[in-house]
């Protein structure tokens, strides 16, 4: 089964939505820091904090909901955060023709957007498993990273000529509108999802207690969302992590993908002040050199599934994930002129293309290896981690740039990469899997 391989009516709406907040938030792409700059006149320090501050407060603000939406239906869920994320950018258009923006209200929305982001995806992984078998995970996930970068490669460019005739508010309301859009395609997925149901530990030769095994069956049905959101204890909050660290496979992935993702993220601001000030580029180069390269990405995402189904998924996680780590330590040698620009180009044609093939096949992975009733609270704590490593890095690399120069620092990163391939998993778990619970579909 190649491209055309059909996955239903309810997954096309929800990748539909998918790629419509994507293109939003490429659109939008850099608005929060030229908006605190143009409008607010704030200094390098500020957009700095607007980036870790926001992204940190967020993955905190989300560590207690991965627990409460596991054991909600997530479809409403999903709904609630587009909804969020749309009236919570709403208010950046409001506040500025109000005259009343401040860098305060930046912050609060950049948290708020983060915690979201970070519930909606993790929410997401959950509702894809009951919306697909198994099997079509791969296609699924090798689809929305093809959207990904689709995007990536349109919506800059597309953002950039609007900032430049309506002004970097102008693509807050765009991104702002495509959330709403992806909420009502959400929507139209339709169907009836089951209701999520939460295995307990019962001690050895110990009975279920009779009022719950005599329970008259329409009262167990009524509201489990309500009821499991009661019996939320706070040991849930750090179910996910728990579940991740104990086992063999998820654990050196989970440490490989913060710290390759915090140390690629860590140098790009470095990359543009190396750029735009001492190698002097002009900013559509900068745009470009990063823009252009993410074909890579979608060619990397439809092999993916070709090369799994011919070498298998554990060798094509390896070995993409070790190749991903080789590139950017070129970046240090990026000069002026022509070639500087192409050599960027090339490092980061080489990394997408192989993260392009490495994120579909770890995000099924990851998925394959979860519990249904366990997805929301692994994949909560998995994007808490990875936000807040990214942000403590990007603070300590700007600190660095500041005391070696940006080159150095970039060169500091991609060496510190090359050996992220040795938290990979080593060996195959596939057939270590813990089973699933038994459950209706509808």
């Amino acid at each position: 089964m190649g491209s055309g391989h059909r996955l239903g009516r309810r997954f096309g709406w929800l990748w539909g939505a998918y790629g419509t907040s994507a293109l939003g938030t490429w659109l939008a792409f850099g608005a929060f820091p030229l908006i605190a700059v143009q409008v607010l006149h704030a200094g390098p320090a500020e957009v700095a904090a607007l980036s870790s501050v926001g992204a940190a407060v967020g993955a905190a603000v989300a560590v207690p909901l991965g627990p409460w939406v596991e054991f909600r239906r997530k479809r409403p869920v999903l709904i609630a955060m587009d909804l969020v994320r749309f009236a919570a950018l709403l208010t950046i258009p409001a506040a500025y023709a109000l005259g009343a923006l401040t860098f305060l209200q930046l912050l609060l929305v950049s948290a708020v957007v983060a915690a979201a982001d970070i519930t909606f995806r993790a929410a997401s992984g959950a509702y894809l498993k009951t919306l697909l078998p198994a099997e079509d995970l791969l296609v699924a996930n090798a689809r929305f990273e093809s959207t990904t970068w689709t995007t990536t490669i349109i919506g800059p460019p597309l953002g950039g000529a609007a900032i430049g005739l309506l002004g970097p508010v102008a693509t807050v309301v765009a991104d702002a509108v495509s959330y709403l859009l992806s909420a009502l395609g959400i929507r139209a997925t339709g169907g009836q999802e089951p209701p999520p149901e939460r295995r307990e530990a019962v001690p050895e030769g110990q009975e279920p207690a009779p009022e719950r095994r005599e329970a008259a069956p329409e009262r167990r049905e009524a509201a489990p969302e309500r009821r499991e959101a009661a019996r939320l204890r706070a040991g849930d909050l750090l179910d996910g992590w728990r579940y991740i660290l104990a086992d063999a496979a998820l654990r050196p992935l989970f440490f490989n993908t913060a710290l390759f993702n915090a140390l690629v993220m860590a140098s790009q601001p470095l990359m543009a002040v190396l750029m735009l000030g001492p190698l002097g580029f002009e900013l559509w180069q900068y745009g470009l050199a990063f823009a252009a390269p993410s074909i890579g990405g979608l060619l990397g995402s439809r092999l993916a599934r070709p090369l799994v189904t011919r070498y298998g998924q554990h060798q094509v996680l390896v070995v993409a994930g070790t190749l991903r780590a080789l590139w950017s330590v070129g970046l240090a040698f990026t000069g002026p002129g022509a070639g500087g620009l192409l050599l960027v180009m090339g490092v980061e044609l080489g990394l997408i293309f192989c993260c392009g093939v490495f994120n579909p096949v770890y995000a099924t992975y990851r998925l394959e290896r979860t519990p249904t009733d366990r997805v929301t609270r692994t994949l909560s704590a998995w994007a808490v981690t990875t936000k807040a490593s990214t942000a403590l890095l990007t603070a300590v690399w700007g600190v660095l740039g500041g005391l070696l120069g940006p080159r150095t620092a970039i060169g500091l990163a991609g060496v510190l990469l090359l050996a992220t391939p040795l938290l990979l998993p080593r060996q195959d778990h596939t057939s270590q899997r813990e089973p699933e619970p038994a459950r209706s579909h509808t």
